[in-house]
Parts: structure tokens; C-alpha cells; sequence
């Protein structure tokens, strides 16, 4: 006994009855699932209308011989993979090759011998089982993939509105004060982004300009952007950490460093994320010039002056929400009419080029005097556009933003 596998289907293709007959009864006996035909031709037919699990084909037949039968036989559609075994009294090498070449799994030589009949067919039978493991493993991961798919789809579509969403926290991209103009430039890498810049009102004379980058990216940073965001609007004044109210009853701002320590402290004891952020803001006054500013982590801010000479100021200083005890020091400068402020991301700073070479502050400041003379939002533009040349594509490492004030003559 040939101990198969029950119910495997086998196509038994010979011109010779009697062999034939030999050949379908020892396989009939041995548990297998006969089908007989009497040459490659109605073998042929058959195979189109049922998926054989093994062919048995004699080489020397009419009409259609054992290597055309083959060679067709390959070409049919099938789900499953059928083994096929050629009989020949054949030995050269170069016709085992034409059988090879055909599409022929194995060759069984007349007259046929039990113990080898027994060996090609296990071989065939493990080559089945092999092929049908593969094909439901491969089900699997198709299936798999088509799920992943969908998910993705699905994520992919909320992430395209949170980019929309993410571009309103925004609420203004260019603000006149009169005495003074801001412009806000905002460039996520991917999706969503962990870059935030904005602006507000003080009072009548002083303003707030802000630039933020969160560590990481994806939703997560642009989450915490978007609390970050509440708590620097101008829109709603009371939930600015920035904003107070003085003895007067007058809306007023606390200095630069006592903003960033409160947002320190709230980060440790009320946010409480894994997550820190670096942060460049600045007290403005519209009339004198005058500028308090801050500079937690984030790139140093330049100061663009009317004559086109770029002067970065600043100390460094710690990132907020990384050492709770972090000490922040405030830096004073003047502004005249005509100068700018320029608060950086360090995507623009940090971008390298195709060599790997990072555009720098001396980059930068080369991009600025080259486009000096151009308003806020077109320098902005030019920004952008002179960075994409230097990068070699559009498609930004890391969330590219700024905010550009402008101190009217």
C-alpha cells in the first residue's frame, strides 16, 4: 500500500489499456481517486474540467504525446497546484530536460516498479501539501494586507482632515497692528506636525509672537500643538498663559520667562506627557521697539535689520517639560523702524541638503539678506521655495514654520 493521502485525484493518461488498467488499479487500491483517459487529448479535456491532484501521463502517446500534454497542461487556470509525473522509457539526459523544461515535476521509468511508483508519488503528495500550506498562509496574509489596507485608508482619511484641522489652529496667517505687521508660515512633513506659531494682542501698543515645535511627530505632537494652542490664543484672553491683568485693571503680560515657567509647570503638573517642547516668544512694544523675549531650546530668533544685516539673539536654554526645576532667562533687545523678528522652527535650520550638510544659521541668513527686500508673506514664500532648492524636494524632513514681524518705519 501506498499509504496516500485519502482522496487525492489522480489523472492516470496512457494509450495502453492494459497498462492503464495496471496503473489506476495499484493507485485505486492505494486510497487514491482515479480518473482514466486514453490519450492527451482527453486527458487534456478532462484537466479543463476538473483539477487533478496528480497526472500520470505516458510520454509515447497519439495526437498529443505526454510533453504537449504537459506543456498544455501547465498553461490551464488552476487554484491549486497539480503535480505531474512523466512515463517513459526514456533516459537520455537531454529528453529528461525537454520533460523538465515542459513543466514536468518527475519521470517514472517503464516498466514501473512499485517501490519507486511509491517514493514519486510521496514526493508529489509532500509537494501538494507544501503548495497547499503556502497558498492558505498566503490567503492569510492577503487577507491580512486587505485589513491593514482598509486600516490604513481609514487612518490615512483622519489624518487628512486632522491636517486640516491642525492648519486652523492658525487662526490668522498675517496680521497688520498698525505700527507693526506679523506674517506666520506653517509647512507640516507629514501629515499632521508638531510645529505651532501664532500671534496676539496685549494691549494697544504690545503684542505677543510665538514659535513652537514638540517633540516627535504625528498625531501625538499635534495633539499636544493644539493645547499649546489654547493656551497662546488671544481670542480667549483668560485662558492665556501669557496674559494678566495689571493694578489698573488693564490687560497686561507676564515677562517671557514667567511664561515659560508656567507652561514648564503645567507640563509636569497638569499635561503630564512624555512629551517636551522647545519655544521662542516675544513681548513686543509697537511704539518704542522694545522687545523682551525668550528662547527655551528653540533655535536662536534673528533679528533682521533694515540695512540687511542678520543678528541671531538669545541664550539657548532648556526645553519645556523636560527638567522641572529649569531655570528660563529673558533677553532684551530694540528694535528699529524697518528691522524684522524671525522666530524659527529648526526644520528650517536643521534641513540638509542632498550631502547631508545642514543649511545652518549662516544658510539661513543668507536666504533672508537675498530676499530682504521682499514683504513679510512673499519672504516667507522665498523661504520656502530657496529651502526646497537647497533640500532637492518639496517633501521637508521636518515640520518647516516661522513667525516674521515686521516693525513698520
Amino acid at each position: 500500500m501506498l499509504n496516500c493521502t485519502p482522496q487525492l485525484h489522480v489523472l492516470v493518461a496512457d494509450d495502453s489499456r492494459a497498462q492503464r488498467r495496471i496503473l489506476a488499479m495499484i493507485l485505486a487500491r492505494a486510497g487514491y481517486r482515479v480518473t482514466e483517459a486514453d490519450s492527451g487529448l482527453s486527458a487534456l479535456a478532462l484537466c479543463h474540467e476538473t483539477d487533478f491532484d496528480i497526472v500520470l501521463s505516458d510520454w509515447m502517446m497519439p495526437e498529443m504525446n505526454g510533453l504537449d500534454f504537459c506543456r498544455e497542461f501547465r498553461k490551464l487556470p488552476r487554484e491549486s497546484y497539480g503535480y505531474f509525473i512523466l512515463l517513459t522509457s526514456k533516459s537520455e539526459k537531454a529528453e529528461i530536460a525537454d520533460g523538465l523544461d515542459c513543466g514536468a515535476d518527475d519521470f517514472l521509468a517503464k516498466p514501473v516498479n512499485s517501490d519507486e511508483l511509491r517514493a514519486r508519488f510521496r514526493a508529489g503528495e509532500r509537494i501538494i501539501s507544501m503548495q497547499s500550506e503556502l497558498m492558505e498562509k498566503n490567503r492569510l496574509v492577503g487577507a491580512t494586507l486587505n485589513e491593514l489596507q482598509n486600516l490604513y485608508d481609514s487612518l490615512d482619511r483622519d489624518l487628512i482632515e486632522a491636517r486640516k484641522l491642525q492648519q486652523t489652529l492658525i487662526r490668522e496667517r498675517f496680521r497688520d497692528f498698525g505700527k507693526g505687521e506679523v506674517s506666520a508660515l506653517l509647512r507640516p512633513s507629514g501629515h499632521v506636525g508638531g510645529d505651532l506659531v501664532g500671534f496676539f494682542e496685549i494691549n494697544d501698543r504690545r503684542i505677543g509672537v510665538f514659535s513652537v515645535d514638540v517633540s516627535g511627530h504625528g498625531v501625538a505632537s499635534a495633539m499636544m500643538t493644539a493645547r499649546l494652542s489654547g493656551l497662546l490664543t488671544g481670542s480667549t484672553p483668560d485662558q492665556n498663559v501669557a496674559l494678566t491683568i495689571n493694578s489698573d485693571g488693564e490687560r497686561d503680560a507676564h515677562p517671557p520667562e514667567v511664561v515659560a515657567a508656567r507652561l514648564n509647570r503645567m507640563m509636569f503638573e497638569e499635561i503630564q506627557v512624555e512629551q517636551y517642547f522647545t519655544l521662542a516668544y516675544a513681548d513686543i512694544d509697537l511704539v518704542s521697539g522694545y522687545m523682551q523675549l525668550v528662547q527655551a531650546g528653540h533655535p536662536h530668533p534673528a533679528v533682521i535689520r533694515s540695512s540687511g544685516e542678520i543678528e541671531y539673539i538669545g541664550k539657548g536654554g532648556m526645553p519645556i517639560g523636560l527638567i522641572q526645576e529649569a531655570q528660563f532667562e529673558r533677553v532684551e533687545a530694540q528694535l528699529f523702524p524697518g528691522d524684522r523678528l524671525f522666530l524659527v522652527s529648526d526644520g528650517v535650520t536643521e534641513c540638509p541638503s542632498p550631502a547631508g550638510i545642514e543649511l545652518g544659521e549662516e544658510g539661513l541668513a543668507r536666504i533672508l539678506q537675498a530676499n530682504r527686500g521682499m514683504p513679510n508673506a512673499a519672504l516667507l514664500e522665498a523661504l520656502v521655495w530657496d529651502l526646497a532648492s537647497y533640500f532637492g524636494g518639496e517633501d521637508f524632513p521636518d515640520d518647516v514654520s516661522g513667525a516674521l514681524f515686521r516693525l513698520k518705519a
